[in-house]
């Protein structure tokens, strides 16, 4: 009798595992924003998106913990800010930027407890002894337009990784190059590679793509944008490969059903960064913040098609995935033997189920590099009605990268502010370039983001507020800044137990 009881449980378990299994899948856009249906963009056309967004749980306070690419990534595959992880700027290149070795990282988590890892696209992170995948079709070892841009090979790879997993659970991370600026990279695909694919002479052909071209007097420019011919063109070349971008997240997710796994899986599609436009990419202003966000569960659909007011961050998506796998964060030591790393992002998956009451209402973020010679450490704390932003290197100009910089959109504010002409841009460039210290906004009656309430004693009390919080986060994650600019840390020796900020006397 007790042979039969064991059986029947091992045979029962064995069908719990069958129907609950799970898996993973992580869409990331590369600087892709809110051009879409889902975010109340009538022009730019993403059906696959709009059609995924009626599962999903869609956030509206979704934000990056850093705008630039490498050391978003870094955070999304880590749930560390990226001065806690080490990647301070672009990995690629010989400045190749690296997260520390002693990190433990979401696929390196994921490994431990046998979850099959996949990557497909662009990975922009390393070492690779740090991120280990199973799987990895990526640009280190293929063209990042073949496989981050042509969305049929995008299909063939996904195809080779289900076959490659066979029945066990998996993490698929998938990053899109699209609608990343195509730059001088490959200048003669357009500006966002627009015509790469596109089966014009020399342009190549991406089968599954079915390009669709933008009346550049249709699209609606965003505030933060000047509204002129030239970034309405610039803007309609970023909404044609958006368009791709949607084609190919259609094919993955058709993909994904094909290979039986649509019941099973959970799906977050997200963005590493803002635009590549003013005050977009590299800024901690909202353009360069603020991320589209979907959560699809198939185990939890009482809030498909809903939107959540929720402030949530990228550094959200790994304690995410791992509550998804039931897998506990490991114990380990980064900068010191006697302090164990802790995430202090969250778990996002209690809010498919309701709105949260608390423990979501402010995200934390930290920039230091963007390319190698864009020094500009920021650190910022935005809660639902206000942004504090600490801008460090606040005496030098604000940088601009080298995509943007040659880009039509800066080059007509460029050209416009030296010939004195008007430039319908909501700024001027000195003031772009040259920001205060402190910068404290009130998102909720100045979105724009126009108005620097620091100097204004009715909101002393809340500067003050955010600025503790914001400290605390930073000697939460171990922060090397924290003393930045106007002292130093002190944390060896003498001091190793007992690390202090000590004045420069620099008179800041």
């Amino acid at each position: 009798m007790k042979s039969r009881i064991s059986l029947f449980s091992c045979v029962l378990l064995l069908h719990i595992y069958e129907v609950y299994s799970v898996n993973v899948l992580v869409i990331v856009a590369d600087d892709g924003g809110f051009e879409s249906q889902v975010y109340n963009n009538t022009i730019s056309k993403m059906p696959h998106l709009t059609e995924l967004s009626k599962r999903s749980l869609v956030f509206k306070n979704a934000f990056t913990s850093v705008s630039s690419c490498s050391p978003s990534r870094s955070s999304i595959l880590t749930g560390l800010p990226q001065h806690q992880n080490g990647m301070y700027g672009l990995h690629q290149d010989v400045h190749h930027f690296n997260t520390f070795d002693q990190v433990k990282s979401l696929p390196y988590i994921l490994k431990q407890n046998n979850i099959v890892r996949g990557i497909i696209g662009k990975k922009h992170v390393g070492p690779e002894a740090v991120y280990p995948f199973d799987f990895a079709q990526t640009e280190e070892n293929n063209s990042i337009l073949q496989v981050g841009r042509n969305i049929t090979r995008i299909k063939e790879l996904v195809k080779q990784f289900f076959d490659f997993t066979g029945s066990s659970p998996f993490f698929l991370y998938i990053g899109f190059h699209d609608p990343h600026r195509c730059g001088h990279t490959h200048p003669e695909y357009g500006q966002f590679c627009e015509k790469f694919g596109t089966g014009e002479k020399g342009m190549g052909l991406i089968p599954d793509w079915k390009p669709v071209v933008y009346d550049p007097w249709t699209i609606e420019v965003p505030y933060f944008i000047q509204d002129t011919i030239e970034t309405r063109n610039d803007l309609a070349a970023q909404y044609q490969t958006i368009s791709r971008l949607d084609q190919g997240i259609g094919i993955v997710l058709n993909e994904l059903k094909e290979a039986g796994h649509d019941k099973d899986t959970l799906i977050l599609y997200t963005s590493d960064n803002g635009i590549p436009f003013p005050s977009g990419r590299t800024n901690f202003y909202e353009p360069g913040m603020a991320e589209p966000m979907l959560l699809s569960s198939p185990y939890h659909t009482k809030r498909n098609g809903q939107v959540s007011e929720a402030m949530v961050s990228l550094l959200d998506i790994t304690p995410t995935v791992l509550d998804w796998f039931s897998i506990t964060y490991p114990k380990y030591s980064i900068f010191s033997k006697n302090e164990t790393v802790k995430l202090t992002g969250k778990s996002l998956l209690s809010v498919l189920d309701k709105e949260p009451v608390a423990n979501f209402s402010e995200v934390y973020l930290s920039h230091n590099i963007h390319e190698v010679t864009m020094y500009y450490p920021m650190r910022s704390i935005r809660t639902e009605q206000f942004k504090l932003i600490h801008n460090l290197n606040y005496k030098m100009p604000f940088p601009i990268d080298q995509d943007f910089f040659l880009a039509p959109t800066f080059q007509d504010l460029l050209n416009r502010t030296r010939n004195h002409e008007p430039t319908y841009w909501y700024k001027k460039l000195v003031d772009y370039y040259y920001r205060s210290e402190w910068e404290l906004f009130d998102i909720k009656n100045d979105p724009e983001e126009l108005t620097n309430l620091v100097s204004k004693p009715e909101y002393s009390t809340i500067l003050e507020s955010l600025k503790k919080k914001l400290v605390s986060w930073q000697h939460k994650t171990h922060d090397p800044w924290i003393c930045a600019p106007q002292g130093v840390l002190e944390d060896k020796g003498m001091y190793k137990d007992n690390p202090q900020c000590f004045s420069m006397d620099n008179c800041l």
